[in-house]
C-alpha cells in the first residue's frame, strides 16, 4: 500500500540527519513510512559537502520544512573517536568528531576521557549534534537562508538505545 501510495511522488515532511547504527533507523524510532522523510545516515551523523547538498534537495527542491540531527547513547562512532581508533578511511572519518571531543571539557582526567566512561561518550554525542546543526548553518547558505526567513526549522535530538527515547534539544 505504501509503495503504491508513493509511485506517483514523494511528499517528505522531513529530513533526518543520523547515524548508521542498526539500532536508529530514523523510520523506525519517528515510526514513519515510505515517502515520510527523507533519512541520511552515517556513522557519527557529521555532515559534508555531499550531505549538505542532499539537505539543500531534500528541503529547498522537495520542500521538507524540517531537519532534524539525530544522535544516539552509546554511538560506536563517537566511542572510537574518544579512543582516537585509526583504521583505514575510517581514521579520516572519525576526526570530523574529534571537535566534539575536545569541546567536552569533563573530565579533565584523560584515563576517564574514552570509550569506558559512557558519560563522557554520551556527552560528545550530544555535543556532535550541536556542533553538526552549527555547521549546517555555516557552511549551507541556501539552508541558513532558509532557516532565517523561518522556511525550515533545524533540530537537534538525541536517542536513548536503551530506553527508545528522544530528546529534543532546546
Amino acid at each position: 500500500e505504501q509503495v503504491n501510495d508513493t509511485s506517483e511522488g514523494q511528499f517528505p515532511f522531513a529530513t533526518i540527519l543520523s547515524c548508521i547504527d542498526s539500532r536508529v533507523s530514523a523510520e523506525l524510532v519517528f515510526d514513519q513510512g515510505l515517502g515520510d522523510i527523507f533519512s541520511v545516515r552515517i556513522a557519527g551523523n557529521f555532515v559534508n559537502e555531499d550531505i549538505l547538498g542532499s539537505m539543500e534537495f531534500g528541503c529547498k527542491l522537495a520542500g521538507t520544512k524540517l531537519i532534524v540531527v539525530l544522535g544516539h547513547t552509546s554511538c560506536g562512532a563517537v566511542k572510537g573517536a574518544c579512543d582516537n581508533a585509526e583504521l583505514g578511511n575510517l581514521t579520516a572519518m572519525l576526526s570530523k568528531i574529534k571537535p566534539a571531543v575536545e569541546a567536552v571539557s569533563e573530565p579533565a582526567d584523560e584515563s576517564l576521557r574514552n570509550s569506558k566512561n559512557l558519560e563522557f561518550v554520551d556527552n560528545v554525542a550530544a555535543k556532535n549534534v550541536q556542533l553538526t546543526i552549527d555547521r549546517i548553518v555555516a557552511e549551507s547558505e541556501v539552508l541558513a537562508d532558509m532557516q532565517s526567513k523561518g522556511e525550515i526549522k533545524i533540530v537537534g535530538a538525541m536517542y536513548d538505545i536503551n530506553s527508545g527515547a528522544v530528546t529534543f534539544f532546546e
